[in-house]
């Protein structure tokens, strides 16, 4: 498990009684290392860095969705009967996640969080996948955390981008190349192309959206 990290560009949410949850739902893994796995997903709100190919631009404005109780939160969770939370956005590390963990890991919970890396660390987790984006690269210490390396690809600028942060995780990091959704028939073939020449990648498809699940 990974403990909390403490230094960043930018202070994380002070501690709260609750979190700006956006949603809370139960549904298969569709991407990365753990795809076709059951978990249930806690979506908070808040996200600074507008990416244009973002599939939940609502998310963005932590404001337009109210703190929900510790408590509450964890009801819902129980209430699916799935024992893997993954915990997302947004950009989740907006928010201390401490107190969150620390209650999932109580009943035994498998944690895992979908980061940009962009802020301090925060939280318990037995998967880290981080997911670096250009507008506010992640920082040095998240990298050394990261479980898994997951760099969306447009475009074959992307490919160097993802070289440069593969070179600074750890050796037992595994690295993903993911075609962005909106150009995945052109971007597709380039990235299986550059995983058979570098076959320290392997290759993540957002399977959800092909199967018509959340």
């Amino acid at each position: 498990m990974t403990s909390p990290g403490s230094k960043g560009q930018a202070d994380a949410k002070a501690p709260s009684e609750g979190l700006p949850v956006m949603e809370i739902f139960a549904t298969l893994q569709g991407e990365g290392y753990h795809t076709g796995k059951p978990a249930v997903f806690v979506r908070l709100a808040g996200c600074d860095l507008a990416c244009h190919w973002c599939d939940v631009k609502e998310s963005w404005n932590a404001g337009c969705w109210p703190e929900k109780p510790l408590a509450e939160i964890m009801d819902e969770i129980e209430a699916f009967r799935i024992p893997a939370v993954v915990v997302t956005g947004g950009e989740p590390l907006m928010n201390d996640l401490n107190d969150l963990t620390i209650a999932l890991k109580s009943k035994g919970y498998d944690t895992f969080l979908e980061t940009s890396g962009s802020y301090p660390m925060t939280g318990i987790w037995d998967w880290i996948c981080l997911s670096p984006k250009e507008q506010q690269p992640p920082l040095q210490d998240n990298l050394a955390l990261a479980h898994e390396l997951k760099v969306v690809v447009q475009a074959p600028a992307d490919l160097h981008w993802a070289e440069k942060h593969a070179a600074l995780v750890s050796p037992g990091c595994k690295c993903f190349l993911q075609p962005e959704w909106s150009v995945w028939k052109e971007v597709t073939p380039l990235i299986t192309d550059y995983i058979l020449r570098n076959p320290r990648w392997m290759l993540s498809l957002q399977s959800h959206k092909y199967i018509g699940i959340p």
